[in-house]
């Protein structure tokens, strides 16, 4: 099997910390949202080759994907022009013969990928129920769980099975027949859709089978990925010091590396400190901060820190990008 990785985009609504770190590379409870799908693949055992379709800091996705993960042969394509899903796909054309999973990287996901081996559909789409379903591109399947459309955010309560950005497709010469054809198409809204190209396999009688995750855990915005966080932290990715220095109090569930340094502080419950930071006569809650930072005489919650921040006398909810220096009045 091969695997399409497309993290080409710019990750706008994680800005200002995505000027300097791909959105794929943020840390959720100590690691990046891409090593938790990274981890699954490799897992799954069966991936042949992993087609990274980058842009956006490109260079960095690189080095980290060949230091981190080298047991996972793969190739990188650069996406020049930001013309949509489906124009990424497309990039990885060369590089596809055979069934192929294709994985957008900006969620967590909770699945067992095993069921690729068996399956005789001509596709897997995967979904999970919302609520809030008019902000989602969304599902309708039949009676037996196979897709009939998907509906970019709708007006009316079609389906409140939301596309999460996970999908195999067996019948890969389909699929990128179906690519060809969205591309002779006017843009939709701008850009070129993967998910019409699905639509295009179902006109032409494929049978793409609708499976809903187990979890699905948005990581493509602060308020979002901080809620992420605190999943993973409460789903086993917690990690805390055998015992907590005299005048450090710590709430359950926290990521906190062995060389932090906490002094005089509350930290918890649902943050993660990273490698080399030190947080001294501060409380800290529902917040993400980056490796070798300093936390000082502060009172944060619900803020995401970069690597390498310095904050004193600062207290509510921040959002610093990686070598910021802040210092409350």
């Amino acid at each position: 099997m091969k695997v399409i990785i497309p993290l080409a985009g710019k990750g706008t609504r994680l800005r200002p910390h995505t000027h300097l770190v791909p959105k794929p590379m943020l840390k959720i409870a100590g690691k990046p949202v891409m090593a938790y799908i990274l981890e699954d693949l490799r897992k799954l055992g069966n991936v042949e080759q992993i087609v990274y379709i980058t842009g956006h800091l490109k260079e960095k996705v690189q080095e980290y994907a060949t230091t981190e993960f080298a047991d996972l042969p793969s190739v990188y394509v650069e996406q020049k022009v930001q013309d949509g899903t489906a124009g990424a796909v497309k990039l990885a054309q060369p590089y596809v013969d055979q069934d192929v999973l294709i994985i957008f990287v900006d969620t967590i996901f909770e699945t067992d990928l095993s069921v690729l081996k068996t399956s005789d559909a001509d596709g897997i789409i995967w979904v999970k129920e919302v609520e809030d379903y008019q902000r989602f591109g969304v599902v309708v399947k039949d009676a037996n769980d196979n897709m009939t459309k998907i509906v970019e955010k709708p007006s009316t309560p079609i389906s409140k099975s939301a596309n999460i950005g996970l999908y195999y497709m067996k019948n890969w010469k389909l699929l990128y027949e179906g690519i060809d054809h969205v591309l002779t198409q006017p843009k939709n809204k701008g850009e070129f859709y993967l998910t019409d190209a699905f639509q295009y396999m179902i006109d032409k009688g494929a049978k793409i089978k609708v499976i809903e995750v187990a979890g699905w855990y948005d990581a493509g915005e602060v308020g979002t990925l901080l809620e992420t966080n605190r999943t993973v932290l409460d789903k086993g990715g917690a990690r805390r010091p055998k015992t907590a220095p005299n005048g450090v109090t710590i709430n359950d569930p926290v990521y906190i590396e062995d060389d932090v340094t906490i002094t005089n502080s509350t930290i918890g419950p649902n943050v993660s400190l990273g490698s080399g930071t030190t947080v001294d006569g501060s409380t800290l809650t529902d917040s993400v901060v980056g490796k070798r930072s300093k936390v000082a005489n502060s009172k944060l919650t619900k803020s995401l820190i970069g690597d390498d921040v310095t904050i004193d006398g600062m207290n509510g909810e921040l959002n610093v990008t990686d070598h910021s220096r802040i210092k409350g009045v």
